[in-house]
């Protein structure tokens, strides 16, 4: 699989071999959700344009839109040289989707914000839908592990024990690395099917 996200003069001068995909998703929750191509993320839907556009070799390839609580959207696309293809996202919530009755709170103040957090290895979003004055995270109470990755960045993992009721915050800025140091979870999470 060839993945180029980038607006550079080199994928301008491949267009004509290079194809394009376009996401739409109705609401916000879609337009939040991570993005999988052929096994690896690439960000969240709502992201992937103008300079952060997705460019793919021609042919088939799979396309998964992963949001907590909702079942997997896989779609399975082929892509044609120099044509751009929309895809349409539509999530359904997950039959198991549950809601703890005591909760704690997580704030996430992670750079880049594009990064997909998992916890308790499970995608639960991308970093920049947990930060801020008036986004969190509510969790059940307890031990968790939080793992922040992004293709070209070092993995974070921390964990943190809340008390009910509890709010804390998890703050970091990821390290520039390599693709190669990425755990397998970013490539192949466990689905919400």
């Amino acid at each position: 699989m060839a993945v180029l996200i980038s607006g550079t003069t080199i994928a301008k001068a491949q267009n004509q071999v290079m194809g394009e995909l376009a996401f739409d998703g109705k609401t916000k929750l879609e337009r939040d959700s991570g993005v999988w191509i052929d096994g690896n993320y690439v960000g969240y839907l709502k992201e992937l344009k103008g300079n952060k556009k997705v460019m793919l070799l021609p042919g088939a390839h799979e396309v998964i839109v992963r949001q907590s609580g909702y079942r997997d959207d896989v779609q399975k696309i082929v892509v044609e040289p120099g044509q751009k293809r929309l895809v349409l996202v539509t999530l359904q919530l997950a039959p198991t989707a549950t809601v703890p009755d005591i909760t704690s709170t997580l704030k996430l103040d992670i750079k880049p914000n594009r990064s997909a957090v998992f916890l308790d290895e499970r995608y639960v979003g991308h970093a920049g839908e947990f930060g801020g004055k008036f986004r969190s995270m509510k969790i059940a109470p307890g031990k968790h592990k939080i793992r922040v990755e992004l293709p070209g960045y070092r993995t974070f993992v921390t964990e943190v024990d809340l008390l009910p009721n509890q709010e804390t915050q998890v703050k970091t800025e990821l390290v520039v690395g390599s693709i190669e140091q990425n755990t397998p979870i970013i490539k192949k999470p466990e689905g919400n099917r």
